[in-house]
């Protein structure tokens, strides 16, 4: 119990010294909900509210989401095509003693979407960084799956057309379940090669829009998946849970 009430006190500490370090700012890494908004935390709320600018992926779709919390901290835009260009600028407002948050569209930013870059580069000038637990689409798409989850490894999107082949072969005896990220346009096709590579018999199971009114999670082995796929035209994002390779 004592250990619960201190776990308590921590959490409370951390949200309500609100303030930079004495080395300069703080950024925090605030997930944001990957589909329903009841999904969004208390604590994220609190934050953006109270930082002095938040870093958006697109700061269109974030307005709705600021609007719906009643956030009105202004936003920066900071995604993939710019963020190289940006890095050194955020990083001086960080260095001066600004306190931002980093959000991306959906889900945990730095999760293939934009974030790594600054988070690194923080790193590297020693500034404060603090991830807040919370949404991100894998998690949930692996625990449903039924797939061993124990020992895992995240592959996000696969090359699209480059190095996408060679590493298929890589993963062909992965012995960990694998988790893809794909779109409703390549789906199929993926699932194919998967096939052709792993095997058509090796277990899987595609979740689309998690915590959406339309989430779905079909479980088979990949010809079976091929065939269900076919018949019915993939639609929304999808995560794959793709089983391990075994001798």
């Amino acid at each position: 119990m004592s250990q619960q009430k201190n776990k308590t006190s921590l959490a409370g500490t951390t949200i309500n010294n609100f303030s930079a370090s004495k080395e300069g700012g703080k950024l925090y890494v605030v997930p944001t909900p990957i589909g329903n908004l009841e999904d969004m935390t208390f604590r994220a709320v609190k934050i953006l509210k109270k930082v002095n600018l938040i870093l958006a992926e697109d700061t269109r779709t974030s307005s709705f989401l600021l609007k719906h919390f009643g956030i009105e901290t202004p936003m920066q835009s900071h995604h993939k095509f710019n963020e190289h260009k940006t890095v050194e600028n955020i990083v001086q407002q960080l260095k001066s003693g600004q306190i931002l948050a980093l959000i991306s569209d959906a889900g945990t930013p730095a999760i293939s979407d934009p974030g790594f870059l600054l988070v690194r580069e923080c790193v590297e000038n020693g500034i404060e960084i603090e991830c807040l637990p919370g949404a991100t689409a894998f998690v949930p798409a692996l625990v449903t799956s039924g797939l061993p989850n124990d020992r895992f490894c995240f592959e996000g999107f696969l090359p699209v057309k480059k190095g996408r082949q060679q590493r298929l072969k890589e993963l062909e005896t992965e012995k960990k379940t694998m988790i893809f990220y794909e779109s409703p346009f390549r789906l199929l096709k993926t699932l194919t090669q998967l096939s052709e590579v792993f095997g058509e018999n090796r277990k899987a199971s595609v979740s689309r829009e998690i915590s959406k009114m339309f989430e779905e999670t079909v479980r088979g082995t990949l010809a079976e998946l091929i065939q269900h796929f076919t018949e019915k035209t993939p639609k929304g994002e999808f995560v794959l849970i793709v089983a391990g390779f075994e001798e």
